[in-house]
C-alpha cells in the first residue's frame, strides 16, 4: 500500500509560479510512474503531467509552464508551475501507478489533494 500525500499548494497571483510536492512511501518509489492531475469543483478530473523514469508527459494546457520531477532517494515527485493563469485554479493531486498514462483510472494510489488558487 502506498501513501501519497501532497503539499505546497496555495494562493498567488497570475504570472506567480508555485511549486507542488507529493511523498510518497509504503512502496517502491521509483518503480511507480507519477502522475499530477487536477479538478474543479463539479467538474471531471483533468490530465496535468506524469513522470515514469525520465520520460514526461504533459497535457497542452500546460506544457512550457508546468515541469514535473523526481527524487527517487527522497521519495517525492515535484510539479513546478511557473506563469499560472486562473484556469490553473484547482485541487491538484498525485497519483502511483505502474503504467505510464494520462488516464487517472490507470493509477492505484491517490492522495488528497492540495488546493491551488491563482488570482487575477
Amino acid at each position: 500500500q502506498v501513501q501519497l500525500v501532497e503539499s505546497g499548494g496555495g494562493l498567488v497571483q497570475a504570472g506567480g509560479s508555485l511549486r507542488l510536492s507529493c511523498a510518497a512511501s509504503g512502496g517502491t518509489f521509483g518503480r511507480y510512474a507519477m502522475g499530477w492531475f487536477r479538478q474543479v469543483s463539479g467538474k471531471e478530473r483533468e490530465f496535468v503531467a506524469v513522470i515514469s523514469g525520465v520520460t514526461t508527459d504533459y497535457a497542452d494546457s500546460v506544457k512550457g509552464r508546468f515541469t514535473v520531477s523526481r527524487d527517487n532517494a527522497k521519495s517525492t515527485v515535484y510539479l513546478q508551475m511557473s506563469s499560472l493563469k486562473p484556469e490553473d485554479t484547482a485541487l491538484y493531486y498525485c497519483a502511483a501507478g505502474w503504467l505510464m498514462s494520462r488516464r487517472g483510472a490507470s493509477y492505484n494510489y491517490w492522495g488528497q489533494g492540495t488546493q491551488v488558487t491563482v488570482s487575477s
